[in-house]
């Protein structure tokens, strides 16, 4: 048996708050150089990863350039700033709600990805704080949805996150939720949904099926006017889109959604019109760190109840 072998750090620093990428060679398999097992792996297109390496932009551990003939050794590690395409700038800003030495709790906007991931990279949450903060090692202890706004817990210390992980997964924290809906009387509320929810990679939405329950949800409403209600939504497990599926199941599809009840059509990256009216409204633990109580509250508000007219223009 291998022993397992400890991740040097990154060589490279950041760029616009993005680590570089790592990749290590594997074991059990035969390769004459590491250029060769990087243009299998990668599939990058004719002459990227030559490029990569004459320009000297793929390094070792040691911060030194790979040499294009570097002989494969498994178990080798390295290291490279991917090519970045251009982002649409999302044009709201995070609101940075708490920070110290342990945490930051940033109020996120609508349409603006929480950490990278597949084509948004530099327009996501993580990578403006860890750019306007000054925290490389700035990491997210969970996530928000895309199209969700609200908070968000980050953690400072890399060593510390596995601790405001727990958090979440151990059921540790209450996080509460609003959303607009329509108004319909005779939908039966406060009411408890209780379903099964699978996800399948690939497939933008996810669905209830037979089985035992993985996925709660309390719903109650606030209030209502003008056809449309005000939903306060207590989440007591994680589960992908859980509260938009619960919503539609309930016949309260929440206003904005592109996947529930029907999957429309995709938007252009530069359309943030009709956002989707879910907002995470606070968080309350007992940080696992610091031993202190917290509870914090965005200050967002859902147009779609606040200024429906703006909100459908």
């Amino acid at each position: 048996m291998r022993r397992k072998t400890r991740i040097p750090p990154p060589p490279l620093p950041q760029r616009d708050g993005v680590d570089p990428v790592r990749v290590r060679l594997p074991f059990g398999q035969e390769w004459a150089t590491v250029r060769d097992h990087l243009v299998a792996r990668l599939a990058a297109g004719d002459g990227v990863v030559d490029g990569m390496l004459e320009a000297g932009r793929i390094v070792g551990a040691d911060g030194r350039p790979v040499a294009r003939d570097a002989v494969y050794e498994p178990g080798m590690y390295v290291w490279f700033h991917r090519e970045l395409r251009t982002e649409v700038r999302v044009p709201f800003p995070v609101e940075v709600v708490y920070r110290d030495e342990h945490i930051v709790v940033a109020d996120k906007p609508h349409f603006l990805a929480t950490t990278p991931r597949g084509s948004h990279v530099t327009e996501t949450a993580l990578a403006r704080l860890r750019h306007g903060l000054g925290i490389p090692a700035l990491s997210a202890a969970h996530r928000l949805d895309l199209l969700t706004a609200g908070l968000v817990l980050f953690t400072v210390r890399p060593e510390e996150r596995g601790a405001y992980q727990s958090l979440f997964r151990d059921r540790r924290i209450t996080k509460e939720y609003e959303a607009v809906a329509r108004h319909d009387p005779a939908v039966a509320l406060p009411r408890t949904v209780r379903s099964r929810i699978v996800k399948e990679r690939g497939v933008l939405a996810a669905r209830e099926v037979p089985g035992e329950p993985n996925a709660v949800s309390r719903i109650e409403l606030l209030g209502h006017h003008g056809g449309r209600g005000r939903y306060r939504l207590l989440p007591a497990t994680g589960q992908t889109h859980q509260l938009r599926v619960h919503m539609a199941a309930s016949g309260l599809p929440i206003l904005g959604d592109p996947l529930y009840p029907v999957v429309t059509g995709p938007r252009p990256a530069d359309d943030f019109r009709r956002p989707l009216q879910l907002l995470a409204r606070s968080l309350e633990f007992t940080d696992p760190v610091t031993g202190r109580d917290h509870r914090f509250v965005s200050g967002r508000e859902l147009e779609a109840w606040s200024a429906y007219e703006d909100w459908d223009r």
